[in-house]
């Protein structure tokens, strides 16, 4: 595959005559005339690719085969048993896993062959101990020849400047690339910069980046990109080490002035109640954009639920929010309970592990009485026996919308066996509630469907009167 990602712009064309002996290993770069270029590049960048053009997976396992003898390497096994057992619609294949593979530059190389005669819904290279000179032309290949939608090369932290370059240029580059997953790999100095300037033009929709150790001036890089960024729709930042200090104030600006991004995920780190005070304020100025946010295991406690309180009844379009393993305790949920009724927004809620008692699901069926939007809470691993059950299913008589209560399989010991006998019966009756819940959902889409079809009827029918 010819590789053009570590060529220097300036660099002096030697002369056609002159010989020049090469070095061992380096790449050979040769271009055919310019009418083939651009008619094949044409050719591998049409995305819609014909079944009739489509090689059968036996021919594509012997141009391999062929190929590796060419480059003097292996056939992998698992590359040819993946072959063999793949099914081709349409010139695709569902998934080319080489996570754990040792792809030297000739390995890398030889698999041209698969790559040009293919599409993937996704290539795994996880843990593939890339080499810089083999990663950078195999990132070339998968850019020319629009290979994948879906491309994992986490747990790749050897990787070099060439092959980065490679990477921010597949990223801006590619039409089919919609989902990245870079984590276990530092981002850091360079990477960072790359990763943020392809991130300007790219059309990535979903972005995984855990445990890149993002904190500090790498995030602050990233949100610089990414506040203009318009095709984003997913980022997932866990265990990155977020503090609640300059790294929740760069998250805040991010959502200032990002419109178009979704989900955010930002679990297990450590953003606490000031982090979560200057993710609010900009939740406040989100008119459209971001439904799903995931705040798991950030230290926050009750003091930060009245930074959340203020702005819950302002919020428009935030459907999903995850505040589970963080120890906002009863005094919390109290905190919270009223602006939550007022919220018309939040249709999802998880409080797992949250050191919730009966006292705080109390407070949550008083939500869940007034409530007409809710439709999933998440009580897990929280301490909620009888007394709060009975709230809870008491409430479930008057509220319409919740379809799903989360409780532990197991259900909590209490003092004598009437009480487990009264526990167990709450939760069957909670089941069945959220059960009806879920038929009066459907019937009502269904109402919905079938309306406007019985009203054309009407007006046809008076129109032909």
């Amino acid at each position: 595959m010819t590789s053009c990602s570590d060529s220097d712009e300036g660099a002096e064309k030697p002369n056609k005559n002159q010989k020049k002996k090469r070095r061992k290993g380096e790449k050979h770069v040769s271009f055919p005339p310019d009418e083939q270029i651009v008619s094949g590049f044409a050719e591998h960048r049409n995305t819609t690719r014909k079944v009739d053009s489509c090689l059968t997976l036996t021919e594509v396992m012997a141009a391999y085969e062929q190929s590796c003898s060419r480059h003097q390497v292996q056939p992998r096994a698992h590359i040819l048993q993946q072959l063999q057992q793949g099914v081709c619609v349409g010139g695709s294949v569902k998934c080319l896993d080489l996570k754990g593979e040792r792809l030297d530059h000739r390995s890398c190389e030889a698999l041209e062959a698969v790559l040009k005669s293919l599409h993937f819904d996704f290539i795994n290279l996880q843990a593939a101990q890339l080499e810089e000179n083999g990663a950078s032309s195999l990132l070339d290949m998968i850019l020319y020849y629009e290979s994948t939608t879906h491309l994992d090369i986490s747990d790749n932290s050897s990787m070099g400047t060439s092959c980065w370059r490679a990477l921010a240029h597949l990223i801006k580059q590619s039409v089919r690339l919609s989902r990245l997953d870079v984590s276990n790999v530092p981002l850091v100095d360079y990477p960072a910069q790359s990763l943020s300037k392809a991130l300007l033009t790219s059309r990535l929709t979903v972005l995984h980046l855990h445990n890149a150790q993002l904190s500090g001036m790498p995030l602050y890089t990233l949100v610089g990109a990414l506040k203009s960024n318009k095709a984003l729709r997913e980022l997932h930042l866990t265990n990155n080490l977020l503090n609640s200090y300059q790294d929740a104030l760069h998250l805040g600006d991010l959502l200032r002035y990002n419109t178009t991004l979704q989900t955010l995920e930002l679990s297990n780190n450590a953003l606490a109640d000031a982090g979560l005070e200057e993710l609010c304020d900009g939740l406040r100025r989100q008119t459209a954009g971001l439904k799903v946010l995931l705040l798991r295991n950030n230290q926050i406690t009750a003091k930060g639920m009245v930074h959340l309180a203020e702005a819950l009844p302002a919020l428009k379009v935030l459907q999903v929010l995850d505040l589970g393993e963080n120890l906002l305790g009863n005094e919390g949920i109290q905190v919270i309970r009223e602006p939550l009724m007022v919220n018309c927004s939040v249709l999802q809620l998880s409080l797992a592990q949250a050191n919730i008692s009966c006292e705080g699901a109390v407070a949550l069926a008083e939500f869940l009485a007034e409530s007409r939007q809710i439709q999933r809470l998440d009580l897990r691993q929280n301490e909620v026996k009888v007394g709060g059950l009975m709230a809870l299913c008491l409430a479930l008589r008057i509220n319409h919308s919740l379809a799903s209560l989360d409780l532990d399989h197991i259900p909590l010991q209490e003092q004598d066996e009437f009480l487990m006998e009264t526990q167990t019966r709450l939760r069957s009756e909670i089941t069945r509630h959220c059960l009806a819940n879920v038929s009066r959902s459907h019937l009502a889409m269904e109402t919905c469907e079938t309306l406007p079809a019985e009203a054309d009827e009407r007006a046809d029918s008076a129109a032909t009167a």
